[in-house]
């Protein structure tokens, strides 16, 4: 066993290599696993070397932040068991990135939340008399409360708190200060689903500790999202079992439970259910990690059959009507909620790839699935560039054709990296880099719509 002085005269390099080797050891843990834990604690060191840490130091608290691998770090604590390692990894403090007593915590603020939604109903403003209201705030009224959340199991610094809290203050005023027309206008619905994806991202600023910069960190929230949209389905189909459960046992009594269900049940369960579901993320992480290529490798096929015969049924609308898509706007809101999707699922098989596999036929289906979402956003682009010329153009012509030029500019760069990792001249690394590197776009774009569309289109 080492004395204190010859682990702390150790460099950086070492210790890392030292901590590697030792994790590497334990059967449970294949060569994978240890470069992806090296990765986080690399970026860990790197965060806190940039906060003024010396390097060594920097060190310790980064292995003490790694929660999934608490129980090494343990015993990696007794083989070399300085003074500065049993205060920081074997103290008493559990760490809060993985203790699952967070329960109490997270049941907390979902019950807050709950009341929340509730809350301007103590003013006179309930859904029924006012749903604009609801409609504007139900974002702003429920989501501080996953940052919060996120904020306390990761002891964020003030400045994090700050950089959260300031957006969505400036939403909260935004949409309730701007005069939005209530004819059927376009400008409030978009500003609202903007704001969700804007302050969805802010969120992710908690997530990641203010680590923001940090590609792991981006990686990070954007796999927790895939897995609290997992969850948070799941909560809902049980909800809905409730709510069924719950009217046919008071309808058996006679008893009208249709307000109860629709004012209280149903509002304050959904609102309840965005922590509950983040809780049931980090708390059962294994389990959804297990499930998630799962889910990828089912739906990247079905998805890629669908695009494959999106263009099939343009080339035959285009020879039998001369055009290549029905412009209704309907129909390019669905080819556009399409291509999210394959973004999402782009992004969520490379968070659930282990980055030393070789190119397999999966990679190959993906590039398949890239290509033809690019052929697709063409369609829907020309589609939209026709609808503009034909009637002018529009805050939601506008805004969707935004959405579009981004996803094509992200799918043409992923279709390019995912075909040199294929063909074995680039690394999934860099297809990653990509790809998280788009996150600052969605936000920036997002705001654009929420902030400078409404006053632009008149409010209408």
């Amino acid at each position: 066993m080492r004395d204190d002085a010859a682990v702390q005269d150790l460099s950086l390099d070492a210790q890392i290599e030292m901590w590697r080797r030792f994790v590497a050891d334990r059967p449970v843990m294949a060569d994978a696993d240890v470069t992806e834990l090296e990765g986080h604690l690399r970026d860990q060191v790197e965060a806190l070397q940039a906060a003024g840490l010396a390097p060594d130091e920097a060190f310790l608290v980064a292995v003490r932040r790694l929660g999934a691998i608490d129980d090494l770090s343990r015993e990696f604590a007794r083989e070399h068991s300085d003074r500065l390692w049993k205060q920081l990894v074997m103290g008493e403090q559990p760490s809060p990135l993985r203790e699952p007593a967070g329960l109490p915590a997270a049941f907390g603020l979902a019950v807050a939340a709950a009341l929340a939604i509730k809350l301007p109903a103590l003013f006179g403003v309930t859904l029924a008399a006012d749903p604009d209201f609801y409609l504007r705030n139900a974002v702003v009224l429920v989501l501080p409360f996953l940052a919060v959340y996120f904020a306390v199991r990761r002891s964020a610094h003030a400045v994090t708190v700050v950089a959260v809290a300031v957006p969505f203050t400036v939403t909260a005023v935004v949409l309730n200060a701007y005069p939005f027309r209530d004819d059927g206008g376009a400008t409030e619905v978009l500003a609202v689903v903007h704001a969700a994806v804007a302050l969805w991202i802010v969120t992710g600023i908690a997530y990641a500790r203010g680590e923001w910069r940090s590609e792991r960190a981006r990686m990070d929230f954007i796999r927790f999202t895939g897995e609290w949209v997992v969850y948070y389905a799941l909560i809902a189909l049980g909800g809905g079992v409730l709510v069924a459960l719950t009217m046919g046992v008071f309808s058996a009594v006679r008893v009208d439970a249709t307000s109860f269900v629709g004012n209280w049940l149903i509002p304050c369960g959904a609102a309840g259910a965005v922590v509950i579901a983040a809780w049931l993320v980090e708390a059962k992480q294994a389990v959804i990690e297990n499930i998630a290529p799962v889910l990828t490798k089912v739906f990247t096929p079905l998805f890629t059959l669908l695009l494959l015969a999106l263009i099939v049924a343009a080339v035959v609308q285009a020879v039998s009507t001369g055009g290549f898509v029905d412009a209704q706007r309907e129909v390019l809101i669905i080819f556009d909620l399409v291509l999210v999707v394959v973004v999402g699922l782009l992004l969520y098989a490379l968070s659930a790839r282990g980055a030393e596999l070789r190119p397999g036929w999966f990679d190959r289906l993906q590039l398949l699935l890239v290509a033809a979402a690019i052929v697709v956003d063409l369609l829907v682009l020309i589609a939209m560039v026709g609808r503009i010329g034909a009637f002018g153009a529009s805050a939601n012509k506008l805004a969707s054709l935004g959405l579009n030029v981004i996803l094509l500019v992200n799918l043409a760069g992923s279709l390019w990296l995912q075909l040199r990792f294929v063909r074995g001249r680039g690394g999934i690394g860099r297809l990653e880099r990509w790809q998280t590197g788009f996150l600052p776009v969605y936000l920036a774009w997002a705001t654009i719509v929420v902030v400078v569309f409404p006053p632009v289109f008149g409010f209408a």
